[in-house]
């Protein structure tokens, strides 16, 4: 692909998601698409046959974005698995107490998409979901936790949990108590 053309899809792409994560996917449309990237609704779909397959190469193009923002969080220097939970936690309230959070644009648009079982969009998503829960159920194995993998699926579960109740009633206290749930999971999983 020349290189125009490979700024043109990013620009796409880029233009998009912010969209998407601001509208839904129904709200979203091709043409408010194609017009926020400065580019031709023809031109849109030269690069994408479909808008099923431009929200699927949008969330593809973002899960390295948010794998990095979900390990950056993570606490280079945490010796416990407690610790690791605590700043993770610690990420996730900063990024939850902005004004214009909307939560993981992962979740909400599998949500949207829940009458659909085969969009290309849910597999994106469970694909990234899966790739930060394996990342933590390894990093709490560095660290010691017997039955990381365990360990992992109820923090994620905790975290799924208390971003979709923070975003319904805008009260960080879900958060704090998630939190306080997770920590006291990892503390149990320490022989």
């Amino acid at each position: 692909m020349p290189k125009s053309s490979t700024a043109t899809k990013e620009r796409i792409l880029a233009a998009g998601y912010r969209l998407l994560y601001r509208e839904g996917f129904s709200r979203t449309g091709v043409d408010a698409v194609a017009e926020a990237a400065g580019v031709t609704k023809r031109t849109l779909y030269q690069h994408f046959q479909s808008k099923d397959a431009l929200v699927a190469a949008m969330l593809d193009r973002h899960r390295a974005h948010a794998l990095a923002q979900v390990q950056s969080w993570g606490d280079a220097e945490a010796r416990t698995p407690e610790e690791l939970i605590a700043a993770l936690f610690g990420g996730l309230r900063a990024w939850s107490s902005d004004r214009k959070w909307l939560g993981s644009g992962f979740t909400r648009l599998t949500m949207e998409l829940a009458d659909l079982p085969g969009h290309p969009a849910r597999e994106t998503a469970h694909l990234h979901k899966d790739t930060v829960e394996k990342w933590l159920a390894d990093e709490l194995e560095g660290l010691g936790a017997p039955q990381s993998a365990e360990l992992a699926r109820q923090v994620v579960l905790l975290i799924e949990g208390c971003m979709a109740l923070v975003l319904i009633h805008r009260d960080l206290e879900y958060l704090a108590a998630a939190e306080e749930a997770a920590r006291r999971l990892a503390r149990l999983s320490v022989p």
